[in-house]
């Protein structure tokens, strides 16, 4: 059974490396104002981030951390323009390495996280999970908009214009060569 997080908010940078060697795991908030990214591509950026991780060791000694970011955001609707609720869940699982060829060397099911020595910004990835898991179009699921304002009417074939710019070309390509 999964408790919820609570209410402090997470440290945002942190050394990946230790944190991994000594299995450290961390719960705790993220407001979605302290992520620019996220903020800017939804309609309101209040509410906050649920934020679980487990830093460790992989099955092949690489160091991983894994978890789950939730938060419940408000965006736009692209049928009726009207503010809806989204739910947002990113699953991280993540190798942390120092570089691309670290990374390419990687088990398929981890992804890299790439970082330098010391610290690293822990709200980036974080930011970086949620909005790889937007939508690339919200709508709500019911019918927002009456079908009959997609509809304009009787569909009306329209006559050629008599000054038709292509009518050159028309006659060229019936001459004899």
């Amino acid at each position: 059974m999964s408790k919820a997080p609570s209410e402090h908010s997470l440290p945002r940078q942190v050394d990946p490396r230790k944190f991994a060697q000594q299995r450290i795991k961390l719960e705790g908030m993220i407001k979605i104002s302290a992520l620019p990214r996220l903020a800017g591509a939804v309609a309101e950026p209040t509410g906050s981030v649920a934020v679980e991780l487990a830093f460790g060791i992989g099955d092949q000694g690489e160091k991983v951390l894994n978890g789950t970011a939730k938060a419940q955001v408000q965006v736009i609707c692209q049928r009726c323009l009207e503010v809806m609720p989204l739910e947002l869940e990113g699953k991280l699982s993540l190798a942390i390495v120092w570089n691309e060829e670290q990374a390419e060397s990687l088990p398929k099911h981890l992804d890299p996280w790439i970082t330098g020595e010391g610290a690293a910004d822990l709200y980036e990835i974080i930011e970086e999970e949620l909005l790889l898991n937007l939508p690339m179009v919200a709508y709500h699921e019911e019918a927002c908009v009456d079908k009959a304002s997609f509809s304009s009417g009787e569909a009306v074939d329209e006559p050629e214009p008599a000054n038709n710019p292509f009518s050159v070309l028309e006659q060229l390509k019936g001459s004899p060569k």
